[in-house]
């Protein structure tokens, strides 16, 4: 791989200092995902992150497990997600994140070939560790595939760096420890993680889990290069918001973060 083809993208919607918006959504959710997808890109949404349902999501809080239950229960695949993908045009880079007993279990190479015929620039794998990532590195490259990796709050300077050497795309950087979820207010964990980040790439940072709303946002591109929103917008669409409740959604966060509220 030439180049890490998710940055490349990205630096592309960064010149001239505009902060990135990626907003989250699962995968078969709803009849209508595609069109979502559609949707919020045309909001404002810089990146998309496309959830692949698995069942035992460890990082995803309630309302994102019970998305994953509920494009289960609509008969949702990995292979039948990423075929409809493919046959999309969504406009902006896709980011999928899913849980390595997927990949694992469908083969990295074929996995990785299917992710990319789908349009598919980037992967975020959050729990498969730097010490067992290279087998999955190796196929994601020659599919010109961005793996993605996450700081938390209690990962070590010394980890902290050795993570930013091998992440590709945008680091992410995890804004609180525990699950995703909506939160009333963001506390200090997300900021001290990209000042720790900082020093280390010069990936785009951008921070997700427990960003909620339009003011959570502006506040977290102030100091980082990106907001990733999900839970929230996840949770209007089990409301059964659509496609138009999602983009209005998306419109209000893309507002903060250009300073626009």
């Amino acid at each position: 791989m030439a180049a890490d083809p998710l940055q490349v993208e990205l630096d592309e919607r960064r010149a001239g200092g505009r902060k990135l918006l990626i907003p989250y959504v699962m995968a078969g959710q709803c009849e209508d995902w595609l069109d979502v997808l559609r949707a919020i890109a045309e909001a404002g949404a810089d990146a998309i992150e496309v959830g692949l349902p698995f069942s035992d999501p460890i990082l995803d809080g309630p309302v994102i497990q019970q998305a994953a239950l509920t494009s289960l229960e609509r008969g949702t695949t990995p292979a039948g997600a990423l075929a409809q993908l493919a046959g999309a045009d969504i406009g902006v880079p896709l980011v999928v994140m899913t849980y390595y007993n997927l990949i694992f279990r469908g083969g990295l190479e074929r996995m990785a070939g299917r992710l990319r015929e789908a349009g598919v620039s980037g992967v975020i794998l959050p729990d498969l560790s730097l010490e067992e990532l290279d087998p999955w590195a190796t196929a994601a490259r020659a599919a010109e595939l961005s793996t993605v990796l996450l700081v938390a709050p209690s990962t070590s300077a010394a980890r902290t760096e050795q993570i930013c050497q091998r992440a590709q795309g945008f680091v992410y950087a995890v804004g609180r420890m525990g699950v995703t979820g909506e939160r009333a207010s963001l506390g200090d964990e997300g900021l001290e993680v990209i000042a720790k980040v900082r020093p280390h790439t010069g990936l785009p940072i951008c921070m997700g889990i427990g960003v909620s709303n339009a003011e959570q946002a502006s506040q977290v591109v102030s100091t980082a290069d990106g907001a990733v929103v999900g839970s929230a917008l996840v949770r209007r669409l089990a409301e059964g918001q659509g496609p138009e409740g999602a983009a209005r959604f998306v419109a209000e966060l893309r507002a903060g973060v250009d300073g626009a509220i």
